[in-house]
């Protein structure tokens, strides 16, 4: 079908005799004479604006189409009069596609709350917020892969389908092909579960062609209704052989300010629209990252900052907890006023396949936090010795035999290396200003809902 992208229409350098367009209606207006219609096609925030004299074949055949038609426009793309807009359409032809009743359409010119946007999500991406969204998600996943491309790492595809739960990660969901009550062998002969970390077969596949990163979806059980959790999400989880803790923490921050780059430089429309409702100061922010390095801190430094903050936290701090998002987000956001990555945290609080360093104390793992997030990427030095690694297992009363692979990793060939994961949805979070995940992913999965 014969059609010019609304976003390289407003781009143009030149006047067009003829120009088609396609899209859905934003508004209408009858004046005296003409019809204004604002249309949008999803490709750019802005609009463009389409005159349709009255009195002619175009007119007739744009009818009653209002707000939500779908639409065909051939005409003159000309200069617009109007102020904040270069070009205009003069409509020769139109054609409707698709009418939406203007009585029982859900999208009006009025701003509609979070809350009732996830209750049609399927038509949400037609709005401004959403609409950019959804555009910065696009870019942003373009951006992950061309980053470790550039890189020579591999993309590779983990399982979804799992016999391990990556050691605690959170509640699985079980796969079965057994109805309810029903006995007798499963599909795999063993408990089944959706993926929570493609990481242990990331290992497996870097300590083979070097360098990896899986890019896809992760699921987890927990029946939590907060803004930070739903039950499908998506993990950008690298692992590189020959590297260390170092090249881990230089790999993510390169990523992060990748990202950070390529949004500014591909969607700044879209990002100025969250700087203007949504959080104001984003995109200042933003550039921020891009102006000097991240800081980096050992955990027991970490600790004493919080310990001698100036601020009321409502989980105590003391060496070998679990830093929490509010201490996260306090080192990030008012401590450093930056992206902080904090490295070398206490052995008990982390997963057994994390390298053990040398004071016997603690683990060569890191987290990077940022602000308003807290953390966005956790990752570690993988544990390369098969005896320290099997006394660790030991430690925790994992079973060897359940690991027998990724242990043969340690036997035959091991080197060190390293990786991370880092949740999509978190980064983009981060990128909008969104403080809900249901609203930086098109369909939301969590506690209750599947509707789309």
């Amino acid at each position: 079908m014969e059609r010019t992208l609304i976003v390289d229409v407003l781009r143009a350098e030149k006047a067009a005799d003829a120009v088609t367009v396609c899209g859905w209606v934003r508004t209408r207006r009858d004046a005296k004479g003409f019809s204004f219609v604002e249309l949008n096609d999803g490709s750019c925030l802005a609009n463009l604006q389409c005159i349709v004299d009255d009195g002619t074949p175009a007119h007739a055949a744009l009818g009653e189409a209002s707000t939500g038609a779908a639409l065909r426009l051939r005409g003159a793309l000309v200069p617009s009069p109007g102020k904040g807009q270069k070009w205009e359409l003069r409509a020769e032809s139109v054609e409707v596609f698709g009418l939406a009743d203007p009585e029982t359409f859900p999208l009006q010119k009025k701003r509609h709350s979070d809350e009732f946007l996830r209750g049609i999500a399927h038509l949400r991406a037609r709005t401004n917020k959403y609409g950019a969204a959804f555009r910065i998600r696009s870019e942003a996943g373009f951006a992950v892969h061309e980053f470790f491309r550039s890189r020579r790492f591999a993309w590779v595809h983990t399982p979804v389908l799992t016999g391990s739960d990556c050691e605690g990660a959170g509640e699985m969901f079980r796969v079965t092909t057994l109805g309810p009550g029903e006995t007798g062998e499963d599909f795999f002969t063993r408990p089944a579960s959706l993926t929570v970390s493609g990481q242990l077969e990331a290992e497996a596949l870097a300590l083979g062609l070097g360098r990896v990163y899986s890019f896809g979806p992760t699921f987890r059980a927990e029946n939590s209704n907060t803004p930070r959790h739903a039950a499908e999400f998506w993990m950008i989880e690298p692992e590189m052989a020959f590297a260390d803790l170092d090249d881990l923490m230089e790999l993510g921050e390169g990523l992060t300010r990748h990202v950070v780059e390529h949004v500014l430089d591909r969607c700044e429309p879209d990002v100025a629209l969250f700087d203007k409702f949504v959080e104001p100061g984003l995109l200042e922010r933003l550039r921020g990252i891009l102006r000097q390095p991240f800081a980096r801190i050992p955990y027991a430094e970490a600790v004493r900052i919080l310990e001698e903050a100036d601020a009321s936290f409502a989980f105590p701090v003391s060496f070998g907890i679990d830093l929490q998002t509010e201490h996260e987000r306090y080192l990030a956001e008012t401590h450093f006023q930056r992206p902080v990555i904090v490295y070398d945290y206490p052995r008990e609080i982390k997963a057994f396949y994390m390298r053990a360093n040398d004071d016997g104390e603690t683990v060569a793992a890191m987290d990077m936090l940022v602000p308003r997030i807290g953390e966005l990427i956790g990752g570690s030095q993988r544990e390369e010795r098969l005896d320290v690694l099997e006394a660790r297992m030991a430690e925790l009363g994992q079973k060897p035999e359940d690991y027998w692979w990724y242990l043969d990793l340690r036997r035959y060939g091991s080197v060190p290396h390293a990786g991370f994961g880092m949740g999509f949805e978190r980064l983009l979070m981060f990128l909008t200003g969104i403080s809900n995940i249901r609203d930086v992913i098109p369909f939301p999965r969590t506690p209750g809902s599947l509707e789309f």
